[in-house]
């Protein structure tokens, strides 16, 4: 299978072939989602957004992990990622549209996403973000949902936290050996390269020197053209009265 180069320039990705094609997935992740009582709140509020204190209490039913030393349920984490996301998909397609950021939200799909972006904390939205990252892979259906998904948590986060944990779970995987998943460069591209994210303004991007200078590597690598700065504004003759 010969992959979309993903450094085209303007490269539509909803116009590529596959991206509407499902993957195959031979794990059974639905069976993963337990106990069943919190499956039947979750089907109910993604049909419904009932009942109401379903949302308020997701992080205490992630936490319940079984596995000593874990504060969450990393695969029950997993599982319900997917869960949402193939339930979305089926949803959008349904009516007869595709996956984008005007598409995917709003929707009880994004409300449980948003969600989990604000009121874990720092380890769980970690794990959570991870989740989503796992699927960026080759060009299908899920791929680009997810894709979608990431830059619209980046662009609706309330806080530079979760930009910056966002980043840190793209980076991670794009500053080891080649090759990157497909997905992952068509994402980290589009946040770095589309000015309505406004990747470099923000302050974590240049916290400090190595940050920078390690951002500007992975940016030059992906556009395989450096970075411009933003010009600098000379300071204005002003009177001291």
């Amino acid at each position: 299978m010969r992959l979309p180069d993903p450094f085209t320039p303007n490269l539509k990705v909803d116009s590529l072939p596959d991206i509407a094609q499902q993957p195959r997935i031979l794990t059974n992740f639905v069976s993963m989602i337990q106990p069943t009582s919190f499956k039947k709140d979750l089907d109910s509020y993604l049909k419904t957004r009932a009942p109401i204190n379903f949302l308020s209490e997701l992080r205490s039913n992630l936490q319940q992990s079984v596995e000593p030393g874990c504060h969450y349920n990393i695969p029950l984490i997993n599982a319900l990622v997917l869960y949402v996301g193939t339930q979305a998909i089926h949803f959008i397609h349904g009516k007869g549209q595709s996956s984008s950021m005007g598409t995917i939200a709003p929707s009880s799909h994004m409300d449980i996403f948003q969600n989990l972006a604000v009121n874990l904390d720092t380890e769980g939205r970690y794990l959570f973000l991870t989740a989503i990252a796992n699927q960026l892979r080759y060009p299908n259906s899920h791929t680009h949902y997810f894709s979608c998904t990431i830059l619209y948590l980046f662009a609706q986060a309330n806080n530079e936290q979760i930009q910056e944990q966002i980043t840190r779970v793209l980076l991670e995987r794009l500053i080891v050996n080649r090759p990157h998943p497909w997905g992952l460069l068509i994402t980290f591209i589009e946040m770095i390269k589309n000015p309505n994210f406004k990747f470099w303004n923000h302050e974590f991007v240049h916290c400090a020197p190595e940050v920078d200078k390690m951002l500007e590597s992975v940016a030059r690598s992906c556009l395989q053209t450096p970075k411009q700065p933003p010009p600098v504004r000379e300071p204005e003759n002003t009177e001291v009265h």
